[in-house]
């Protein structure tokens, strides 16, 4: 019996994305500083760290200007992130991209998908991810897995464990990729067998 082929809910920044290394090397490379990925402790507290006044200020400087593209357009990958989602793609799984960008941010969104050949077919850039529906989610946000739990209670809701956000009630927590490729393996062999039963 083939397992059951899954909605997967992908957040971008800090999951597949390595949002912190990028805008810290930046950071550093205009001012100076040196500042670490591993600095970044709070969620939405980056103008702390970066010296902005609030996190406007902190965005204002992150949209790039004539010199240089926004701080989306050049991230790197994170270990083993774009392997692990070609293989579920192989699999047969939907690779569906939920993110949060800013509007100014989202054509470098979508030119940073293509130069790093993610695999999907289904983008959403939203600030209501729970609007999306998919079985089984993985993200970092504090609120969104939240939001998540609360209006998706069938899903499977991945919290990739960060510094920055804490256990939520009803989330299963998820250390790395492999582990996260494991988890979708599994409930998609059980949904299977629920679905025959």
């Amino acid at each position: 019996m083939s397992n059951l082929a899954l909605r997967l809910g992908i957040d971008l920044d800090g999951v597949v994305a390595d949002f912190n290394a990028g805008w810290t090397a930046l950071h550093n490379a205009e001012f100076g500083g040196t500042l670490t990925a591993e600095m970044v402790t709070v969620w939405d507290g980056l103008h702390g760290l970066g010296g902005f006044d609030d996190m406007e200020a902190f965005w204002a400087w992150a949209r790039g200007n004539k010199n240089r593209p926004s701080i989306f357009r050049h991230l790197n990958l994170l270990p083993d992130a774009l392997e692990t989602l070609r293989t579920l793609d192989a699999e047969g799984h939907r690779i569906v991209i939920v993110s949060t960008k800013p509007d100014w941010a989202v054509h470098e969104t979508m030119h940073w998908l293509a130069d790093n050949e993610v695999p999907t077919r289904e983008v959403h850039l939203t600030f209501t991810k729970s609007e999306v529906a998919c079985d089984v989610y993985l993200d970092d946000a504090p609120h969104v897995l939240r939001e998540l739990v609360e209006h998706h209670p069938d899903a499977v809701v991945c919290r990739f464990v960060r510094p920055w956000n804490s256990p939520v009630v009803g989330t299963v927590d998820v250390t790395n990729w492999s582990e996260f490729h494991t988890l979708v393996t599994e409930t998609s062999s059980r949904r299977s067998g629920d679905a025959v039963h």
